[in-house]
């Protein structure tokens, strides 16, 4: 027992001690377990609040393990919350519970979910099960409680690169000083087909260290600023596979210092540099790259959210940032310009939408602008996310595209740009093409006043040949003007599963219902 106790002190850290010496006294906490009302599966992510405002939140299992001095067999009142998921009103409009707080016991409360997806675990971070190690409890993965001694990490991207999955991830918070990796985290995992955790539990990585067991850096270009990389692409050259990412070294979010393609040195297990971009060219590879047949070629498409930029899949042409080409509404081998934006129309005023190499694409923030100084119509725009339910326009930001064999079509998981929640707010479509039409959307994460952006589909994961669907975002309160954070949550990676037989997936036309 002692040994046991010894080991998850270590996990939790040595602000936790009162906690476990309380426990090895006998004097154990008294433990909340949330789960869901239909599932019976415990709930990450749900806050438990005193009235003098102490919060505990639930670890991936659901469980809240609480011990307080002075507060043991009292009658204790929690107000009980969780982003997209309820718990009824009382006569006054609170909703909560209370329990008296007998060491060792525990209580189960449930909640209703109303999100479509459900929240199953969270990725990265600290105490992923603390409060479940606490109990002793048995759990999942390998490291519950503090693994290469990350307490945050923003934005993943991944791929299956000679038999495992790689993953990747931005700037990576550490345990031991406020600044952490700022030249991309790395871990590796196993594949479902090869004895990996099953991912409705967890995912066990595997991080590349540096000799202090501080996840290391993954991409270490030279010069100042954080780098991060996007667009995994992995394919065959001269034999061998290869594993190929965009680089781009920031001085802010809004200002690039450099940018370029990397390739990962198997011997160094590193990224290097073997090609920069000029700062102005217009294409690069983005977010999480398909690769298809299309047009008689093979080619790699970069989806943000919807797949208007892509390129060969040659090492030669990959490298040459020129030979990108874009589905836009741009004059061919023009550059954008916020004043003269370059907009090609024909001889009746419509716009010529097709693949232009060397050429600007039009995320949201561009055709944003189009429309604002009144150059185009809002209904110009080739694709255009509506919401299923208001009819009104979604506008996509970030998110993957994978093709699904349960639906036979292409799936879309693409985080709003506005809504109720900046950066909040999670959206499913489909399409029968890879380029659409996209057109109806269905609402399927909210957030109150929190960020989850940055989506990410996990196709090798998915389960009954494709009904059961995977993906993760950050959770952050960056950006959502929200300066509460969550404790442990924060800045990590949050796994979620969509079950595609939930009837308010159906994605009915509302113009032809009328």
């Amino acid at each position: 027992m002692h040994i046991v106790l010894a080991i998850i002190l270590i996990g939790l850290g040595s602000n936790q001690g009162w906690l476990l010496s309380a426990q090895a006294e006998g004097q154990e906490p008294f433990y909340i377990r949330v789960v869901d009302e239909e599932t019976g599966r415990g709930i990450p992510l749900v806050e438990l609040e005193t009235v003098n405002n102490v919060v505990y939140v639930t670890d991936s299992a659901g469980l809240s393990a609480i011990w307080e001095p002075g507060l043991m067999g009292k009658q204790i009142y929690f107000h009980v919350r969780s982003h997209g998921y309820e718990f009824p009103e009382d006569g006054f409009g609170y909703r909560g519970i209370r329990a008296v707080l007998v060491p060792g016991d525990s209580i189960r409360v449930e909640m209703r979910r109303l999100n479509v997806a459900e929240r199953l675990y969270r990725v990265t971070g600290q105490g992923i099960y603390r409060d479940s190690a606490i109990r002793g409890d048995p759990v999942p993965i390998v490291e519950p409680l503090l693994n290469g001694s990350v307490f945050g990490q923003d934005s993943v991207v991944n791929a299956i690169y000679r038999g495992q999955l790689y993953w990747f991830w931005g700037d990576t918070n550490r345990a031991s000083y406020p600044l952490g990796n700022f030249a991309v985290a790395g871990a590796v995992s196993k594949l479902p087909a090869e004895g990996w955790l099953n991912p409705s539990l967890g995912v066990d990585l595997i991080y590349f260290l540096d000799e202090e067991g501080f996840a290391r850096k993954m991409c270490p270009i030279e010069g100042p600023g954080p780098v991060w990389i996007w667009g995994l692409m992995v394919f065959e050259h001269e034999g061998q596979e290869q594993l190929l990412c965009y680089f781009e070294r920031m001085e802010s979010l809004a200002i690039r210092l450099e940018q370029g393609i990397a390739i990962w040195n198997d011997e160094r297990e590193i990224f290097e540099k073997i090609r920069e971009f000029p700062l102005d060219a217009p294409l690069h590879p983005l977010g999480h790259p398909i690769r298809i047949q299309a047009d008689r070629e093979e080619w790699f498409y970069f989806p943000d959210p919807y797949p208007s930029i892509r390129v060969r899949a040659r090492m030669e042409e990959i490298l040459d940032s020129s030979r990108y080409q874009a589905y836009t509404c741009f004059r061919e081998g023009s550059r954008w310009s916020e004043e003269d934006p370059p907009l090609e129309r024909d001889e009746s005023g419509a716009l010529l939408w097709g693949w232009k190499a060397d050429t600007p694409d039009v995320p949201f923030q561009r055709w944003r602008t189009l429309v604002e100084k009144g150059l185009v119509s809002p209904d110009e725009r080739w694709p255009k996310l509506i919401d299923v339910e208001t009819g009104e326009q979604v506008l996509g930001h970030r998110g993957s595209i994978c093709w699904n064999d349960y639906r036979k079509k292409w799936i879309m998981i693409t985080v709003q740009a506005g809504g109720r929640s900046f950066l909040g707010e999670v959206w499913y479509a489909e399409a029968d093409e890879l380029l659409g039409p996209w057109s109806m959307a269905r609402r399927i994460v909210t957030h109150d006043r929190y960020s989850f952006y940055n989506v990410k589909q996990h196709p090798y994961f998915a389960q009954e040949n494709g009904r059961l669907v995977y993906f993760e975002g950050t959770y952050t309160s960056s950006f959502s003007g929200n300066d509460k954070k969550t404790p442990r949550y924060d800045y990590n990676q949050i796994m979620y599963r969509l079950d595609l037989d939930d009837p308010r997936l159906e994605l009915r036309d509302l113009e032809r219902d009328k």
